[in-house]
């Protein structure tokens, strides 16, 4: 009979059903779950998706510190009402609010992964103030995940907290690929064929496709302007941007929005809900990004079968092996983006290797029921101690 509670909390709904979908299911096999986040629609497919009770509870991204403190007063409550055994959170409003309120309740067990640090690229007064408030987090937690090891050797040079409570759980990922959904067989060849029409892609067409948002720091004004050379040098080669705009957030430069515009070789699919079908027509990834924590889209093109070539950052240069799964180059180097692309180009037998090994590196080393598990026995040897 379970008697243990576990509660898991992320700032935002989506992060919740999209960044653990499966997991607090798994996981309710074994405990008491709840979720916690703050209020919308994606917070009740939690309940409908993972089959567990969700609370709302009002957080919010920005620097809030009276929003914050009600959170925090509303956390208490309920941890004192429900005594969990183990809290875990994700996302750093929820980590501050949620493990400064587990720790005023007395949860034995508080838990925090750390799946990106958005504070690295800050500076002055507000860079000073997020490093107080990451170690303030951690200072909290029983227990400190990072991710991925590039995350680890960043929070260790950067002295948030003692090594003693800093662990990666397996190979890293919070919630690891599902490679059963992520298959290139599933994909029929009419299905792909009727999709290269839609796009206007040719079946000889060399396809470099990124998914994601269509910001600068995810490396887009560096990618389109190597593929704009790219293009008037090699023919039958395009680039498939899969993603949203976001015209208010850390904007792409006018240049590169009218070569996206322009460029009859370059075409924009949008957001699309389900992206595994524009992989399954593409030929490798190309994921320039100037920071991640350990991004999902690299995990899905490997396990779509595609080589992927990536920049240089922690995360990406786990999942990816040079010369064996892809290509690693350095951040933001629209010179070393290019040589890349003409590398996955024009050398088949190299591409073709690194296509074969993408899916079982994958496999092997993500595979989401793998992860899980490595979550659990976690989970369960803090009992134990």
């Amino acid at each position: 009979m379970k008697t243990d509670k576990l509660f898991r909390i992320t700032t935002v709904p989506q992060s919740l059903r999209g960044l653990l979908r499966g997991q607090l299911r798994f996981m309710s096999d074994f405990y008491n779950v709840t979720g916690i986040s703050s209020a919308g629609e994606a917070l009740q497919d939690v309940t409908k998706n993972e089959g567990v009770p969700v609370v709302e509870v009002a957080m919010t991204r920005a620097i809030t510190p009276i929003q914050d403190l009600k959170a925090v007063w509303q956390l208490y409550k309920i941890f004192r009402k429900e005594k969990p055994q183990i809290v875990h959170t994700h996302t750093p409003k929820a980590g501050t609010v949620g493990m400064l309120a587990a720790k005023l309740a007395g949860v034995p067990h508080r838990l925090h992964t750390v799946a990106g640090l958005p504070l690295l690229v800050v500076q002055g007064k507000k860079r000073t103030l997020l490093d107080a408030v990451e170690k303030f987090t951690y200072s909290c937690a029983t227990r400190v995940y990072p991710n991925s090891y590039g995350l680890l050797k960043i929070i260790q040079e950067q002295n948030y907290t003692s090594d003693t409570k800093l662990k990666v759980i397996g190979n890293g990922s919070s919630n690891g690929i599902n490679t059963a959904l992520f298959d290139p067989v599933l994909q029929t060849e009419s299905e792909k064929q009727q999709l290269r029409t839609q796009l206007g892609i040719h079946f000889q067409d060399f396809v470099f496709v990124f998914v994601g948002r269509l910001v600068g720091d995810k490396g887009i004004n560096e990618l389109v302007s190597a593929f704009g050379k790219m293009a008037s040098e090699y023919q039958n080669v395009k680039l498939l941007l899969v993603g949203p705009f976001e015209a208010n957030l850390d904007p792409l430069l006018p240049d590169t929005l009218r070569e996206i515009e322009s460029n009859k070789n370059i075409i924009a699919a949008g957001f699309q809900p389900d992206v595994k079908p524009y992989f399954a027509i593409s030929d490798a990834l190309v994921f320039p990004s100037y920071r991640e924590g350990f991004p999902n889209v690299v995990m899905q093109a490997g396990a779509m079968g595609l080589p992927c070539a990536v920049s240089d950052i922690n995360g990406c240069n786990e999942i990816v092996i040079e010369g064996e799964n892809g290509i690693i180059f350095p951040v933001k180097n629209t010179g070393a983006i290019f040589k890349a692309m003409q590398k996955l180009l024009t050398d088949k037998e190299f591409t073709g290797r690194l296509s074969q090994n993408a899916r079982t590196m994958i496999v092997s080393r993500y595979e989401q029921q793998k992860v899980w598990e490595a979550i659990l026995h976690e989970y369960q040897s803090l009992r134990k101690s």
